[in-house]
C-alpha cells in the first residue's frame, strides 16, 4: 500500500507494539490479522497526512481503512507473503542485498545477526539492508508475483538466495566453523514455506529436498572437536531419517510435478545410470537426486557412484559450470578409478572460474594421493590450504598434507 519495504516494516512494528500494548489488558480480538493491518493504516494515514505529497495515497487508505468489513483471509495473507518474497528477491538488488534483505524480512533475523553470519561488520550489513529498501522505492518495484515468462527469471532468483543461504550454513566460506546450522534452519524454513505457497513449482520441491536430504547430515558432519568429517567418513547412523524421509517425499514431488520418471530417480540407488539420467528435471531437483543416492546408501561403499557421475552429466549440461564438473569428477574417480576423474579436474584447471577455487587443489590433492603420487597431492593441499578462509578446513587440509609425508 504505501509502495515502500522500509516504511511498510516500520508501520507493521509500530501494530505489533500497539497489540502487546493493549491485548493483555482488552484481550485477543476476533481476528487479529485485520486488527494489526487496521492499527498499520491508521499509523499510514496519520504519516500520510504530514506529507502533502502523499495526498492521493492518503485517499486510497483512508477508503480501504473505511471499508472495515473486507477482513484479511488466510488466502490473502498467503498471497501477501508471496509478494514479498519476490519483493526482497528482486533482481533489481544485488545477490548480497537480496539476501540480507531476505534474511531481514522474511528470516526475522537482526541486522546484527546475519552481520555476523556473514562475517561483516553490522555497520556493513545495515547499509545493505538500507540500500535494498531504498533501491526498492526509488525502482518502484511493485508488489506482486510476476506472471507469464517473468515469473520463471524471478523465481530462480528467489531459489537462488535460499540456495545461496543455506549452503552459507552447511560448509561456511570463512571463519572458525565449519557449519553455521542456524542459517541452513532459517535456509529450510524459508523454503518449507515457499513450497507451501507455490505447491506447483517442481524446483520449489527440488530445492527443498535437497536441502532437507543435505540437512539430515548435519550432526555427523562435525567431529567432537568441531573438526570437519568428510562424507565417506561420517557415521550414518547419526542422519537423521526423518529429514531424509521428508527430502525424498519432496524430491518425488519434485519429480512427478518435472513429468520425468524416466531415470527412476525416486527407486533404488542400484538403478540404471546410463541413458538420459535426469531427463527434463531442473537443476536443483537434479542435485536432490545426487543428495538421495547417498541417502539411500546404508554404508559408503554401497552408493551408486556410477548413477550420481550420470546425474553430474545431466546437471553439467544444464548449468555449463566448471564446479559442476569438479563435482562430476569425483563422482567418476569413485566410479571408475582416480586417473578417470584426475583427467576431468586437469581439463578445467585453466577455467577462469577456477582460479582461488581452493577445492580444485583439494579434490587434485585427493586424487594425486590415491593414486599413490603423494608428493604431488602434499603440494596440492597446501596450495588449497593457503586459498580456504575457513579455519577448520584449513586445518584439515594441512593435516592431509602432513599425511603425505
Amino acid at each position: 500500500m504505501v509502495r515502500d519495504v522500509g516504511l511498510a516494516e516500520e508501520l507493521a512494528q509500530d501494530a505489533l507494539v500497539a497489540a502487546l500494548e493493549q491485548w493483555p489488558r482488552e484481550g485477543v480480538p476476533r481476528n487479529p490479522g485485520a486488527w494489526l493491518m487496521t492499527v498499520g493504516k491508521r499509523r499510514a494515514v496519520d504519516m500520510i497526512r504530514r506529507r502533502e505529497r502523499f495526498e492521493r495515497k492518503l485517499v486510497e487508505l483512508g477508503r480501504e481503512l473505511d471499508d472495515e468489513t473486507e477482513l484479511p483471509g488466510v488466502e490473502e495473507i498467503e498471497d501477501d507473503l508471496l509478494r514479498l518474497v519476490f519483493t526482497a528477491c528482486h533482481p533489481v538488488l544485488s545477490t548480497e542485498a537480496r539476501v540480507a534483505l531476505t534474511l531481514r524480512v522474511l528470516g526475522g533475523l537482526s541486522t546484527d545477526e546475519i552481520a555476523r553470519a556473514f562475517l561483516v561488520p553490522e555497520s556493513t550489513m545495515a547499509q545493505r539492508v538500507v540500500r535494498a529498501k531504498r533501491t526498492l522505492a526509488e525502482r518502484g518495484v511493485p508488489f506482486e508475483v510476476p506472471g507469464g515468462a517473468e515469473l520463471a527469471d524471478r523465481l530462480s532468483s528467489v531459489l537462488e538466495v535460499i540456495y545461496l543461504i543455506f549452503n552459507e550454513g552447511y560448509s561456511a566460506t570463512a571463519g572458525d566453523d565449519w557449519m553455521r546450522p542456524g542459517l541452513c534452519e532459517d535456509a529450510l524454513r524459508l523454503g518449507r514455506v515457499l513450497a507451501g505457497l507455490m505447491p506447483k513449482e517442481a524446483e520449489v520441491h527440488g530445492l527443498v529436498a535437497l536441502m532437507e536430504i543435505q540437512a539430515s547430515r548435519a550432526a555427523a558432519r562435525v567431529g567432537p572437536s568441531g573438526e570437519p568429517v568428510l562424507l565417506l567418513e561420517q557415521n550414518r547412523a547419526r542422519w537423521d531419517r526423518l529429514l531424509i524421509g521428508r527430502g525424498l517425499a519432496a524430491l518425488a514431488r519434485a519429480e512427478e510435478l518435472s513429468g520425468d520418471r524416466g531415470g527412476d530417480l525416486g527407486g533404488d540407488a542400484g538403478g540404471d545410470a546410463g541413458g538420459d539420467a535426469g531427463g527434463g528435471m531442473g537443476p536443483y531437483t537434479l542435485q536432490a537426486a545426487i543428495a538421495a543416492c547417498h541417502a539411500r546408501a546404508l554404508t559408503a561403499e554401497e552408493t551408486d557412484w556410477a548413477r550420481i557421475a550420470a546425474l553430474y552429466e545431466e546437471l553439467a549440461r544444464l548449468s555449463r559450470s566448471p564446479v559442476v564438473e569438479l563435482n562430476r569428477a569425483v563422482a567418476l574417480a569413485m566410479a571408475y578409478g582416480p586417473a578417470v576423474g584426475l583427467e576431468l579436474v586437469d581439463q578445467i584447471a585453466g577455467e577462469p572460474a577456477m582460479r582461488g577455487y581452493h577445492l580444485l587443489p583439494s579434490v587434485r590433492g585427493d586424487l594425486l594421493f590415491r593414486l599413490g603420487r603423494l608428493a604431488e597431492a602434499r603440494a596440492e593441499f597446501v596450495r588449497a590450504a593457503g586459498l580456504t578462509r575457513n579455519g577448520r578446513e584449513r586445518r584439515l587440509l594441512e593435516e592431509r598434507a602432513l599425511a603425505c609425508g
